[in-house]
């Protein structure tokens, strides 16, 4: 599946949806590597994401981890985390508040209407985590899906591990799946696709689980839309050359013919790279542009003289000092090694995916073997990237590395300041943008240094 030149292609809004298994060897080969950036993926859905002991996922400076609403209460039954690529703009998505750990719900704005995902774990033994969406729509009716006038205008997608078997998306043939119990569990999952007007987007008959012992395919993952969203589905397909290590799901591939908003390229200047014996000279002849220097006898023949000072300087930056872009790129540890290790794996995984229906052929414990590699692999090159930092360490990294160990816990991803709530005499408003944001949060500081001059 060629999707890295589609993207470019159609500019389109792509989702990765996998279940991680909470395995940390399993999040890195998803965020760690890169691979992301290399497909153009906008926003990666995972259930049964890595929660290690200080209540954070696995994530990377390039993504947005969205938690849970009950994350910080109840982080231990967290199940769904969903993560957004850092440069949509921050003003077209916005989370929604849902009272489970199972679903994380991102609602996104644009110029073509509005996209309401839901990231979705259902528990295999109840229905608890479909009777809270069902009572979510019918409150959130006008949110979601809009009026008669303007539901063209409001997408829809219900995706992640639903944990249930029957014969209109899983192998009709596979007897075993449809027990009177089975059966009776999807019942509540067909009843609520109905009420809600949607339908299947992944194709019937597409596996998406491998059972660890019986090394049977099944169908536990799934993706649903609403009719008019279902049109704009180009691409909705399994991934299973990326399956990656510790796994038995295999990634979900959701391209829309959608194009979101992104934030301006940034671009930075990079010192590290300059010829400093070329930059004081390009320095020294524009300051010699300026003549001799003369007595400053006045504020604004000092204000003058500073300008002038500070274009020359400026220019000389803007001649001599290469511009480097920040561009999302895979963990400063991850290694050729890991990458190579990575392409291996991946082209046995779609080589085992062919052979699927023979389990006993010894493809398949090849594929075991280099997985079990991989991860390995993943785990000793993290471990001594850091151990061998560490040792050969300068004065400068001891600093680095006192900042590393004396900051809050944190996951590794991009910060967003929330939705802000404004009180004024009024009453209360929500506030989601940027500008409305920063104006909030400087009239907060303008109060608090009002009221701390007061007291002194």
């Amino acid at each position: 599946m060629k999707i890295h030149w589609i993207n470019k292609e159609r500019k389109a809004l792509t989702i990765w949806q996998q279940n991680a298994n909470k395995s940390p060897t399993c999040q890195h080969g998803i965020i760690s590597s890169g691979k992301l950036t290399d497909y153009n993926i906008d926003i990666v859905a995972l259930q049964e994401p890595l929660v290690n002991f200080l209540n954070k996922t696995i994530a990377s400076r390039d993504w947005v981890p969205i938690y849970p609403s009950t994350h910080d209460k109840h982080p231990d039954k967290t199940r769904s985390i969903t993560l957004v690529w850092g440069d949509l703009l921050m003003e077209s998505w916005e989370q929604l508040d849902f009272p489970s750990g199972d679903v994380t719900v991102l609602h996104i704005k644009d110029s073509w209407g509005m996209l309401t995902l839901f990231n979705i774990y259902n528990d295999c033994e109840h229905n608890d985590t479909l009777k809270e969406l069902m009572s979510y729509h019918r409150s959130h009716a006008h949110q979601i899906t809009g009026s008669e006038l303007t539901q063209e205008e409001h997408h829809l997608i219900w995706l992640g591990n639903f944990n249930c078997h029957h014969p209109y998306w899983d192998n009709p043939e596979d007897n075993r799946l449809f027990s009177c119990d089975a059966l009776e569990s999807v019942e509540m999952l067909l009843r609520c696709v109905a009420d809600i007007g949607m339908d299947m987007a992944l194709p019937s008959g597409t596996p998406t689980h491998i059972h660890n012992v019986l090394k049977k395919w099944t169908r536990l993952d799934n993706v649903f839309t609403t009719e008019h969203t279902l049109d704009t589905i180009s691409i909705c397909d399994t991934f299973p050359e990326e399956q990656g290590p510790n796994m038995d799901h295999i990634p979900i591939i959701t391209v829309l013919d959608m194009e979101i908003s992104k934030a301006p390229l940034k671009k930075f200047r990079n010192f590290k790279d300059v010829d400093w014996e070329s930059f004081n000279n390009t320095l020294k002849g524009n300051l010699a542009h300026l003549g001799l220097p003369s007595h400053i006898q006045s504020q604004s023949f000092l204000t003058h003289e500073c300008n002038n000072l500070t274009k020359a300087i400026q220019d000389a930056i803007k001649s001599e000092v290469p511009i480097s872009d920040i561009n999302a790129k895979s963990k400063r540890w991850w290694s050729k090694e890991l990458r190579n290790l990575h392409r291996e794996s991946n082209k046995l995984g779609r080589t085992v995916y062919n052979y699927r229906r023979w389990p006993e052929h010894h493809i398949h414990e090849n594929l075991l073997a280099a997985c079990k590699k991989y991860s390995n692999s993943i785990q000793y090159v993290k471990q001594h990237h850091w151990r061998d930092w560490l040792e050969k360490a300068t004065d400068l990294d001891i600093w680095t590395a006192h900042k590393y160990i004396s900051a809050p816990a944190s996951d590794g991803g991009k910060t967003r300041i929330p939705n802000l709530t404004i009180m004024h005499v009024a009453g209360t408003h929500l506030t989601n943008s940027n500008t409305d944001k920063s104006a909030a949060l400087a009239n907060c500081d303008i109060i608090v240094s009002f009221l701390c001059l007061s007291l002194f």
